[in-house]
């Protein structure tokens, strides 16, 4: 379906760039309930245009007056960054502002910028909540809230301070609701915060695209950084996304593979603002041919045409392998996913496996044979003997403590 099929103000659509002539499924879904001032839940598979979808239908509204702020909260400084630069060339073309209030950046500069009345506010909600609380911002204006990757920010981690900001918000004319996935145990949240929504989707909840080939490698937990070098060098991939879980094996990871010859780096949450943009940025120009990322980078971030997406560790989540594989395969195009399992993360797997419904079967690869052994759930400690515990609790002499011969 093309944009003009749907009601769009034509100032809005002269604005829309050319690439992006027609509208995806959750789009067409989307737009007329969020321009209709509903409250929405939108679900859809990663890549398939959501930011597009409420930010078209934002500034829609403001064109037609039916708002007069809007904001954005998303869980990583990364996504508000990309989710500005996609709506904020759209948005400039028809006179409107948008800016970021997100951690690690200058925050008199980010005051600044909203007592300029921006009309649309896309912020990570610790650094929102934080000026908020210290009275820096005037939220009185805001009558639209966005909460995109909402299970992110739903769960124990931002719920608190998600509901302390709306707690404010209490004039707001609308909320909409954007994820391509939402456990059942987080329905009770979105009740509470939705107004006789309308709930859109445009495919199953939790779902893989199809277009993502993916494949699973048994192998030694010992044995990953080598069978990471061994893919590379026999694919030849122009740029690899890596996935790990802790911040410190992403740096030990990144330094054993720039001294193979593969030329990496290494984001994650303990380095500062201005290096993990310098790091994504090279990765997106291709200076960068492998990152290895922490799940900041698992929501949202949108890489061009990027061929391969490894899982080093699985996640405990099985949500988040779904949102890490979503970095490719963007956009309808195909994409191909890998992930190195060991033995100890063979519940993880089923935890996937149940999520999104694919059989995902483990392959092995005859120059790296798997010697590890599963575990059995006994603990490796030898059986404490009860009997010679109370005997040597009873000894109340050095002499007792001699061996009889």
């Amino acid at each position: 379906m093309s944009f003009s099929e749907l009601t769009l103000s034509s100032a809005l659509m002269d604005a829309i760039p050319s690439e992006f002539s027609d509208a995806t499924h959750i789009q067409t879904l989307a737009i007329p309930a969020i321009t209709a001032q509903r409250d929405v839940l939108a679900l859809a598979q990663t890549g398939s245009g959501k930011t597009l979808a409420f930010g078209l239908g934002l500034i829609d509204q403001r064109l037609n007056d039916k708002i007069k702020q809007a904001l954005v909260l998303v869980p990583t400084r990364e996504l508000a960054k990309q989710v500005a630069d996609t709506i904020d060339p759209i948005a400039t073309r028809l006179g409107y502002s948008v800016v970021v209030v997100r951690g690690g950046e200058d925050v008199e500069q980010q005051v600044h910028q909203l007592n300029a009345a921006p009309d649309i506010v896309v912020a990570t909600p610790g650094r929102l909540l934080d000026m908020m609380n210290k009275q820096l911002v005037d939220t009185q204006d805001i009558e639209a809230v966005v909460l995109d990757e909402v299970d992110r920010l739903l769960d124990m981690g931002f719920w608190p301070d998600i509901q302390s900001i709306l707690s404010v918000l209490n004039h707001r004319k609308q909320t909409l609701m954007f994820s391509a996935t939402l456990p059942e145990t987080l329905d009770g949240k979105v009740t509470t915060l939705l107004n006789n929504p309308v709930t859109v989707a445009a495919n199953k909840t939790n779902s893989v695209v199809e277009q993502i080939a993916e494949t699973l490698y048994l192998v030694n937990k010992g044995s990953k950084a080598n069978v990471l070098i061994k893919q590379i060098a026999e694919h030849q991939w122009p740029q690899v996304l890596v996935f790990i879980g802790a911040r410190d094996n992403a740096d030990a990871l990144c330094k054993k593979l720039n001294k193979a010859g593969i030329a990496s780096g290494a984001l994650h949450g303990n380095k500062d603002q201005s290096e993990r943009e310098r790091t994504l940025q090279a990765f997106k120009q291709g200076e960068v041919q492998l990152l290895i990322a922490t799940d900041i980078l698992a929501r949202g971030i949108h890489v061009d045409d990027l061929p391969v997406v490894i899982n080093f560790e699985l996640p405990s989540d099985p949500s988040v392998y779904v949102h890490r594989v979503g970095r490719t395969a963007r956009a309808g195009k195909a994409g191909q996913a890998l992930s190195l399992v060991c033995h100890g993360e063979t519940a993880y797997l089923d935890a996937i496996r149940q999520l999104t419904g694919r059989a995902l079967v483990l392959e092995e690869l005859a120059e790296f044979p798997v010697t590890d052994k599963p575990s059995t759930g006994e603990s490796k400690r030898p059986k404490r003997d009860k009997q010679a515990n109370r005997r040597t609790n009873k000894k109340t002499r050095a002499s007792q403590f001699k061996s009889k011969k």
